[in-house]
């Protein structure tokens, strides 16, 4: 109950909120709920995908709770606990899986084809879950390294700057995918596993020439690579492996010149074998801020974008209140 519940109760107010005109009342061991007729059979069968994902060792949240109640919303024969309660790892008591409807989708796709392209705002979980895809397949002897990458190019920021030598410069780039693999793999075997080459951290720059076999490769901060970039980590493929080629094509740090996954998405879209899993802001599982963030970043994109267009076609329709003092023929 204590796991149902969430800490002071916070996973039964977000119930609640969830269904305005229901109330949940706790007592010991039971949950009762009243209100409108219809959304407390509603309220009843989220309470009870909940106490099944409790059940089956799943640690909620509350994205589990808003996630598993629009599931219920959109299709009411969906088993929300039965969907997200198949766990892709298991570390130090802690499982990882997906908790959406597009994550689900998405880890079903890297499954199911040899190039997966994760596209979709911050928070969604794209990089976190393939690379716990990744540890997935070493672990079950599907391929025999891990290799992850991603483009050194600065937010804002320059490398220049940085003290130290070449690797210490480029090792804050990597810093997040160290963080994940300690996450999901236990810390004392990753220094081993990175010094035997079993797992590669590297810079998109040190990819040049190689051909990667038998291999799980990552690809993070796609938006960040030119279309040269982009075709020549493509080209890296080769047999037993698979690649995953996450980004997020609104926040792009380039500083001149196109993003080579916007393009990839133009050139690649109808080749079989290759897969794009576009991730929403539904499909956001940070804190709640995050996906409404990312919604009111989309709408004012999306609103500048109209404003150009209206001015640009305001530039170039004929002012009709001049005279025309072009000459008549007759």
């Amino acid at each position: 109950m204590v796991r149902l519940l969430g800490p002071q109760d916070r996973l039964l107010k977000t119930v609640e909120r969830q269904f305005p005109l229901v109330r949940v009342h706790v007592r010991g061991n039971e949950i009762s709920l009243d209100g409108e007729a219809g959304q407390v059979a509603d309220a009843r069968r989220l309470v009870e995908e909940l106490v099944q994902l409790v059940r089956g060792g799943g640690e909620l949240g509350e994205p589990d709770v808003a996630t598993s109640a629009r599931m219920l919303r959109e299709d009411p024969s969906r088993s929300p606990s039965e969907l997200l309660s198949q766990a892709i790892l298991t570390s130090r008591g802690k499982s990882i899986r997906p908790k959406t409807m597009g994550q689900k989708a998405y880890t079903d796709a890297i499954d199911q084809h040899t190039i997966v392209f994760g596209i979709g705002p911050a928070g969604t979980g794209k990089t976190y879950l393939a690379m716990a895809k990744a540890v997935q397949a070493l672990q079950r002897k599907e391929v025999n390294r891990i290799i992850l990458t991603r483009p050194a190019v600065e937010a804002g920021e320059r490398l220049g700057f940085l003290p130290g030598t070449l690797n210490d410069k480029i090792d804050p780039y990597l810093r997040p995918l160290y963080d994940a693999l300690n996450e999901m793999m236990d810390p004392e075997v990753v220094p081993k596993l990175l010094a035997t080459g079993t797992v590669e951290v590297a810079p998109l720059a040190y990819m040049r020439g190689r051909t990667l076999n038998d291999s799980f490769i990552v690809l993070d901060e796609a938006q960040n690579t030119s279309p040269e970039q982009m075709k020549m980590f493509l080209t890296r493929l080769g047999f037993g492996s698979k690649m995953v080629i996450t980004g997020d094509i609104t926040q792009i740090d380039l500083p001149t010149g196109a993003s080579g996954l916007q393009l990839v998405t133009r050139v690649l879209d109808k080749i079989d074998d290759i897969h794009f899993a576009n991730l929403t802001s539904d499909d956001v599982v940070r804190h709640t801020l995050v996906g409404e963030i990312v919604d009111a970043y989309t709408a004012y994109d999306a609103k500048r974008l109209r404003d150009r267009h209206r001015a640009s076609e305001a530039a170039n329709k004929p002012d009709k209140r001049k005279p025309d003092n072009r000459k008549q023929s007759h």
